[in-house]
């Protein structure tokens, strides 16, 4: 048995860097100017701030450490210092003692935060200390989100012979408002490659979202191999809209998206658009088309023409296939299957379709999603309607006891152009400028209880858009303002706070070399604009 000196020397001796055993030395002195957590740019807002009016000194004596027996937490410390990196050059190390360590940001796994509170996390910030906690990884991944965002564009170089970061000190409460924030990215119409996809991927976790919808077939083309059905990607992925190749996503190559975004504490969500929008699909298999026409390939922007046979039983063996091969790849628990604007298939058929198609995707364990025109059909309450364009529709999803995903067009949808001067983008949904696109409530829009909202998702279709840039310019800065609406208060979102704030992420997007729409009614503030406002204060 051991002694009872030994437990406590174990005790004390725990790897927190501010509680390591290591010989005490005289404290550094650093006149440290007082900076204000509060009047920092954060973006989503935290659900509560405290400042002290101190700083911590992020410098190259600065260390990492985490949760020892947590994995995962190791890895969001590690992608923290490769962020910091990013910013600074600062190489800090992380779960190593450091005879020259003066300060620490520590990244832990708390037994205080609920465990259903899976997002939510605390920042303390010292003098000395940053202290992370967190009941998951996923929470501390969050944390560190905001933590980024807390580091100063510019060194001070005034306050040592080596620069140092100085990082505002307080207390910080947070935890999203919706559980669901997502994005949707529409690779059918025009396809984006894998890093395109990672870009948009780290852009978007930077301001908390936590689901990237891909909408995968459509009309003009298929991007995901299925290897029991060949042609859809040999023939159907080889086109897109205009005259430009097209492409598709091997099934390594989705795995590869999914591992990615898993890494970043994202999940995507697939989309299979049927039974309307499946021209790709029956170009390459004919038997699946139920228009009555020949199917051709089709590189145009109109909607509503094909349809699937929704009454011939080999159309579900190859729609239990798809499900099949795309599950099995997906460790999210939904599986998108469209059934929007299918004009032309008949009512009673679409409804007999959808019905069919549900219990396909709840053989393979997953919840079925679908535009808001699925509620028309004899769908389980465990399925989700993702509203678009019918209130009808959604409040039809109510009675059945649907949860809601909020993606009304003229409101959410990103590829709406902003003003008559926008490069790209469409205008059917109306014009939808920056302010408009902040100033609504998800949680009381169009009379839909708060009950019933998973969150808002924001998606772009990109029949005008063919690369990253074009993507970039109709996502951002919509994106930053539906990430607000999406995790901070009700009480916490304001417009004339936000737009300040908003402006400041100019270098941010800059850094990321992001072609964003600088809409006029953003002060934006580049990062010299910045730079040179803290060397006048």
């Amino acid at each position: 048995m051991k002694h009872p000196l030994f437990a406590y020397l174990a005790l004390i001796c725990i790897p927190l860097a501010f509680f390591s055993c290591k010989e005490e030395k005289e404290p550094r002195m650093l006149n440290l100017p007082k900076t204000d957590l509060a009047a920092r740019d954060l973006i989503p807002k935290p659900a509560m701030v405290n400042a002290t009016m101190t700083a911590f000194p992020l410098d190259r004596y600065t260390a990492v450490y985490t949760t020892s027996s947590a994995e995962d937490f190791e890895n969001v410390g590690s992608f923290l210092a490769e962020k910091i990196k990013d910013i600074t050059r600062l190489d800090l190390s992380i779960n190593e003692d450091k005879q020259d360590q003066e300060s620490t940001i520590y990244i832990k796994k708390s037994d205080s935060i609920p465990a259903e509170n899976k997002e939510g996390y605390q920042l303390k910030i010292g003098k000395d200390s940053i202290v992370l906690s967190a009941a998951s990884a996923e929470g501390a991944f969050r944390g560190v989100q905001t933590l980024r965002q807390l580091i100063p564009l510019k060194s001070n170089d005034t306050l040592a012979d080596y620069p140092i970061w100085p990082i505002a000190s307080g207390s910080i409460e947070d935890a999203p408002f919706f559980e669901y924030r997502g994005a949707m990215l529409d690779v059918a119409r025009h396809f984006f490659t894998l890093e395109e996809v990672k870009k948009y991927i780290d852009l978007l976790v930077y301001y908390k979202y936590n689901v990237l919808h891909l909408h995968l077939t459509d009309d003009q083309g298929w991007r995901i191999e299925i290897k029991s059905w060949p042609k859809l990607t040999e023939v159907g992925g080889i086109t897109e809209v205009g005259d430009e190749p097209g492409g598709f996503y091997t099934q390594e190559d989705y795995k590869e998206i999914v591992d990615y975004a898993a890494k970043n504490y994202m999940m995507i969500v697939p989309e299979v658009d049927m039974p309307g929008h499946t021209n790709a699909a029956s170009v390459a298999y004919p038997f699946l088309n139920g228009n009555g026409k020949t199917p051709e390939i089709y590189k145009g922007t109109k909607v509503g023409f094909s349809t699937f046979d929704t009454r011939k039983d080999t159309v579900y063996a190859f729609i239990d296939d798809v499900v099949r091969e795309i599950t099995a790849l997906s460790p999210a628990p939904y599986f998108h299957i469209g059934g929007d604007e299918s004009h032309a298939t008949k009512k009673a058929d679409y409804i007999y379709f959808v019905n069919k198609v549900e219990k396909i995707v709840q053989k393979y364990d997953k919840q079925m999603i679908g535009w808001d025109e699925i509620a028309t059909a004899d769908v389980d309450s465990t399925s989700i309607s993702q509203f678009w364009s019918n209130a009808e529709n959604a409040r039809k999803a109510v009675d059945k006891n649907l949860k809601i995903i909020m993606s009304p067009a003229n409101k959410a949808y990103l590829d709406m152009k902003y003003d008559l001067e926008s490069e790209y983008g469409l205008n059917w949904a109306g014009y939808v400028p920056v302010d408009s696109a902040y100033i609504w409530k998800p949680e009381a829009y169009e009379n839909i209880p708060l009950k019933s909202v998973m969150g808002i998702e924001a998606p772009l279709w990109s029949e005008t858009v063919s690369n990253s840039n074009e993507l970039e310019y109709l996502a951002f800065p919509r994106a930053i303002g539906f990430a607000e609406l999406n995790w901070s208060k009700p009480e916490n979102r304001d417009w004339e706070n936000y737009k300040v704030r908003l402006g400041n992420q100019a270098p941010f997007l800059e850094r990321m070399d992001v072609n964003y729409y600088p809409s006029p009614l953003i002060d934006w503030k580049t990062e010299k604009e910045q730079n040179e406002k803290i060397e006048r204060d």
